[in-house]
C-alpha cells in the first residue's frame, strides 16, 4: 500500500464553508473514492495559515487518480471545490496538490 501525503493552500476567507462541505461529502463521492482505491483518507486543516494537509493510502496512486478523474461525481466535486483554493494555476484541486516526501513510518 502506498502512503500519500499532500498539501494545498486554501483561501482564509472560505475555511468555514470548506469544512462544512467536508462534513457533508456526497455519498456518491465517498463511494467513488473507495471504489477507485482511496483508503484511510484524511484531511487536516491548519486554520492559522489555511494550509490543508491530506493523507491517504492506495495500492496504486496513478490508478487512484485516473479512476477518480474518469468519474462524473469527481468532476462536479472538483468544480465546486476549486473556488476554495489558491495557486491551482488552472488545475483541479485533485491535480494541484503538492505531494510530500514520505520520510518516516512507524509500523
Amino acid at each position: 500500500m502506498q502512503r500519500v501525503g499532500f498539501r494545498l493552500q486554501l483561501r482564509k476567507d472560505r475555511l468555514d464553508e470548506y469544512v462544512l462541505h467536508h462534513q457533508n461529502v456526497w455519498p456518491e463521492m465517498l463511494a467513488a473514492l473507495s471504489e477507485t482505491g482511496w483508503h484511510n483518507y484524511s484531511l487536516f486543516l491548519d486554520r492559522s495559515d489555511a494550509t490543508l494537509f491530506g493523507y491517504f493510502e492506495t495500492p496504486d496512486l496513478q490508478a487512484a487518480l485516473d479512476g477518480m478523474a474518469a468519474t462524473d461525481v469527481n468532476a462536479r466535486w472538483q468544480a465546486m471545490m476549486a473556488e476554495f483554493f489558491v495557486a491551482l494555476d488552472g488545475r483541479r484541486p485533485d491535480e494541484g496538490f503538492l505531494q510530500l516526501d514520505d520520510i518516516f513510518y512507524l509500523q
